[in-house]
């Protein structure tokens, strides 16, 4: 492959990219959060406890640790998340899904499903399958 038709494809993805939080922030509009947030929700939502070390979230959503301080303050005043200490090292600072988070997570998981549903409606399941392995092998 020419550098030129890997960089029309890096673009592409960019652009796929564009598409998807566009279309995925719509439809969590609904629910008052951005993409974003809702990343945290899951995260929050899937770990032990529905807790996790603020610098592990950060990694898992792509943030930096300055980045998800500042995305999680709003989500604390609001009450979707709160902030803990950890008894075991003062230095660790944990976030924890509210009653309030997890509920809101359930009702947006359901809009962000349909939304991603039908953008992937194209594609049978052949081809999903595909693209899940090469999002897989550039991640």
């Amino acid at each position: 492959m020419s550098n030129k038709a890997e960089g029309d494809l890096v673009i592409g993805l960019a652009n796929l990219q564009n598409k998807i939080q566009k279309r995925l922030g719509a439809a969590l509009s609904a629910h008052g959060i951005s993409v974003t947030e809702y990343m945290v929700l899951l995260q929050l939502h899937g770990a032990a406890n529905n807790r996790m070390r603020r610098i592990d979230l950060a990694e898992n959503v792509g943030l930096s640790a300055s980045g998800v301080t500042r995305l999680l303050n709003p989500m604390v005043k609001i009450g979707l998340v709160h902030k803990e200490e950890n008894a075991r090292d003062a230095r660790v600072s944990l976030v924890a899904l509210s009653d309030a988070g997890a509920q809101l997570f359930q009702d947006a998981e359901v809009s962000f499903n349909h939304a991603a549903q039908t953008m992937l409606e194209p594609l049978d399941r052949q081809q999903q399958g595909a693209l899940a392995g090469i999002i897989k092998a550039l991640l």
